[in-house]
């Protein structure tokens, strides 16, 4: 890729992550987004990055790879917020309790560094976790970044590298053979154009891929008062194992 110039179509994480590696790559790259800055889903979520809670198999390769992806990426932009911070799946129950008890003893638990820990033994780890539960599932190779902050950060990595032009608002209306036009007529040629348009699946997306099926997924999250000391580890309770 040394040398080409791509022009990558949306500026969320997915678009944002192909001019990473791309520039890595040694290529130019031409990065267009929508609105003035991104403000869709990819600065709207945990920031998890999630091994422990991955199907077996295809899944759970791809997860653990995009573990190793993001150190990579937290080495060399340390502002995205990068932390192997691990997790606990808190249980409250015996039938949670005897999920997670199945989880640390699957075939493929060591891939995931799954142990079962005592409620003690996980107030220890977390001080910062109260109330009441039986144990927490320990999963260390889970992670997490901090959203908001990910994506300026590794623009203004790129901006550094004097070879990528982050241009927002810009509306594209269409992809023809190497080559991206939006919606004042500017074209911008490229060796490869990748889209990552996320919910904006009708055009040029849909135009340009309509035998795929595409679905659009939501999440709902709540946003609290700062708690009163840091969690050590990330958190996720029962409702997680289902």
């Amino acid at each position: 890729m040394a040398n080409e110039r791509v022009v990558i179509v949306g500026g969320g994480i997915l678009g944002t992550m192909h001019a990473y590696f791309a520039r890595r790559s040694g290529a130019s790259v031409v990065h267009l987004e929508r609105h003035s800055k991104p403000r869709g889903a990819s600065v709207r979520n945990f920031g998890l990055i999630w091994v422990s809670g991955r199907a077996r198999g295809a899944e759970l390769a791809m997860a653990l790879r995009a573990r190793e992806l993001w150190e990579q990426v937290g080495r060399d932009i340390p502002a995205t917020g990068f932390r192997a911070n691990g997790s606990i799946t808190l249980v409250a129950d015996e039938t949670e309790l005897n999920v997670i008890e199945a989880a640390a003893a699957s075939a493929d638990a060591a891939e995931r560094g799954f142990s079962v820990l005592g409620a003690d033994e996980v107030r220890f780890m977390n001080p910062g976790l109260h109330g009441e539960f039986l144990a927490g599932l320990c999963c260390p190779f889970d992670a997490a970044v901090e959203p908001r902050l990910v994506l300026g950060a590794i623009r203004d990595w790129l901006s550094a590298s004097g070879r990528y032009e982050f241009l927002a608002p810009r509306e594209v209306v269409d992809v023809a053979d190497h080559e991206v036009i939006d919606s004042t007529g500017a074209r911008y040629a490229a060796d490869l154009v990748v889209l990552c348009v996320g919910a904006v699946s009708g055009a040029p997306l849909g135009v340009v891929m309509p035998g795929d099926k595409l679905q659009r997924v939501r999440l709902q999250m709540a946003e609290t008062w700062p708690l009163s000391r840091g969690l050590t580890t990330s958190v996720a309770d029962g409702n997680s194992l289902r």
